[in-house]
């Protein structure tokens, strides 16, 4: 209790920044797109005639759907869900899903329909207070799919105390409109906390990665790439470089043992050969280690039960946990551990995510070529 009351404590200790209130979003990325079983859920629920039209394709009364999935305000499950993956979920057929498709792609897209998707998105352009010393850092945390509060809330409290500890000036935003060129080129680099769904327009799409690419600095942790759908091939493919596949449900949390694979990376600087800590452990469908990352430290599966549940999925010998990658000029580093709040307390995760940010942001004062 003390400890998350401490989190608390830290998590505020960063305010908000003021905000300059912008025209209604018009890019977001599926505006135009045509209803289908591709589509995510949420929008179709905005829809009382596409809703009814994956109804009577399922079978399901979408009424009754749980408040999580349901609502069409973020954070909302439905926002990281297609008919096509939620029909693999809950065990319905390949047909049901042509069905669904067929129905749902008559359906015209109306001028309303494309305002009710863009309104989870955002202009809004926040004023950050850079005048001090030290790396500057911006922490993002605007979560359109699913928010687990308490995760997002001890990373968070985490990341403060440390930019306390080092120096390091660190901002915080709940907003897309964070992500333009201006803002960006103010910061060594961005924490991506826990964010999960579709949260940019095209414009911030393309301001990230030109931001990236371009030298900057980012770091995600846990949630940052555990959607089941992702609706931006470069983030999901190139950026983070593995697409999330499940992790055990019964028992979700369990103790695993982490091996440091790459003891040389400077983000394994102050780690031990291995460790045991509990978490959810996240397999993913394809293996970053397959599209050039740098493994720093994988999952001994030995160690824990990967299938244990209905989405639990094993990877085998290799199984990456965490992982960086030069993407242009620019570093990413990634780790797949954070679900528990107490994983943001354990003194060798705390120092991983040190280490990672002091190595993406460039504070070894490493030029744009070196990896």
């Amino acid at each position: 209790m003390k400890t998350g009351i401490l989190l608390g404590a830290l998590a505020a200790l960063i305010p908000l920044p003021a905000l300059a209130q912008s025209a209604p979003v018009t890019d977001c990325p599926l505006r135009d797109a045509p209803f289908s079983a591709q589509s995510p859920l949420i929008d179709i629920l905005l829809n009382e005639q596409a809703k009814a039209a994956l109804s009577t394709a399922f079978g399901t009364n979408f009424d009754s759907l749980p408040p999580i999935v349901a609502s069409t305000t973020p954070p909302s499950f439905g926002a990281i869900l297609t008919p096509r993956e939620a029909a693999g979920w809950v065990g319905l057929s390949q047909d049901a899903v042509a069905r669904a498709d067929v129905l749902l792609r008559e359906i015209p897209v109306t001028d309303a329909d494309r305002v009710a998707r863009c309104a989870r998105y955002d202009n809004d352009v926040p004023t950050f207070d850079l005048s001090g010393d030290g790396p500057k850092i911006l922490m993002f945390e605007k979560i359109n799919g699913f928010r687990d509060g308490p995760s997002v809330d001890a990373a968070h409290a985490a990341l403060t105390e440390m930019a306390a500890r080092e120096g390091w000036q660190i901002v915080t935003t709940q907003t897309g409109g964070a992500i333009n060129a201006a803002t960006l080129a103010d910061f060594d680099a961005i924490i991506w906390n826990n964010v999960s769904g579709d949260v940019l327009t095209l414009a911030q799409r393309q301001a990230l990665r030109t931001f990236v690419e371009g030298g900057g600095g980012f770091v995600a942790m846990h949630g940052s790439a555990g959607d089941p759908v992702y609706f931006w091939d470069w983030f999901v493919d190139t950026l983070i470089g593995a697409r999330f596949a499940g992790h055990p449900m019964d028992p979700q949390f369990q103790d695993a043992r982490v091996v440091v694979e790459d003891a040389g990376h400077p983000a394994a600087a102050d780690l031990p050969a291995e460790w045991v800590m509990q978490d959810e452990w996240y397999s993913f469908r394809t293996n970053p280690r397959d599209s050039g990352a740098r493994i720093i430290a994988r999952l001994d599966e030995s160690s824990y039960q990967p299938l244990a549940g209905n989405r639990g999925i094993a990877m085998g010998e290799d199984h990456p946990i965490a992982w960086s990658r030069i993407v242009g000029k620019g570093r990413m580093f990634y780790s797949a551990i954070g679900h528990m709040p107490e994983t943001y307390v354990h003194p060798n995760y705390v120092a991983m995510l040190e280490d990672a940010i002091h190595w993406a942001a460039r504070m070894d004062g490493a030029g744009p070529n070196a990896d």
